[in-house]
């Protein structure tokens, strides 16, 4: 099972996705590792990444997912993945680009997206009080201009952050349980 841990910066996304992994005992991977320096430079210079900057970016994390799928390995990765695009590219690769339908698009049903959502204010004291991330505060808005929260027919739960961190960890743990796809 791969599982994605997404939403805007300041959702949480590494702090849920590390806690959830060492709960599991699954393998924890942030996307924010694998930016390029271009990326994090222009992101710490308050400008919003585009399209052309997250593919290559996309491509690696999409790397990694084929290569934990092949070992069989349950994973976590915390990524933004703001786009329905970009979560495509995650799933199937840069060739999506050239994808005509849905079911194309979608081939795996052991790829999850655990969407955090919160409100922008929540997020905005979130980052206020954050030290040390190359992700400028004024960042925020174009991040929620950008996200198109997942919907069908990708394979998504949505898990509001105005809670505890282990409350999150459990509402996911169970979710997972659920849906018969947690194996630790």
């Amino acid at each position: 099972m791969i599982l994605i841990v997404m939403g805007v910066c300041g959702s949480g996304k590494t702090t849920v996705g590390s806690c959830l992994g060492n709960k599991l005992g699954w393998t924890f991977y942030d996307a924010d590792d694998y930016h390029p320096k271009g990326n994090i430079d222009k992101m710490s210079s308050g400008i919003p990444l585009n399209d052309q900057d997250r593919v290559p970016w996309l491509q690696i994390l999409h790397d990694i997912i084929i290569r934990e799928w092949s070992s069989g390995r349950n994973v976590i990765l915390a990524c933004s993945a703001l786009k329905k695009l970009y979560r495509q590219i995650m799933a199937m690769g840069s060739e999506i680009l050239h994808s005509v339908t849905d079911e194309e698009k979608y081939p795996r049903k052991d790829l999850l997206f655990v969407y955090l959502h919160g409100t922008i204010e929540l997020i905005t004291k979130r980052l206020a009080a954050r030290k040390g991330h190359y992700m400028a505060e004024n960042l925020i808005q174009s991040q929620f201009d950008v996200l198109e929260p997942p919907a069908e027919p990708e394979n998504f739960i949505t898990v509001e952050i105005a809670k505890s961190i282990p409350e999150i960890v459990a509402e996911i743990e169970n979710a997972l349980y659920n849906h018969g796809n947690c194996s630790s």
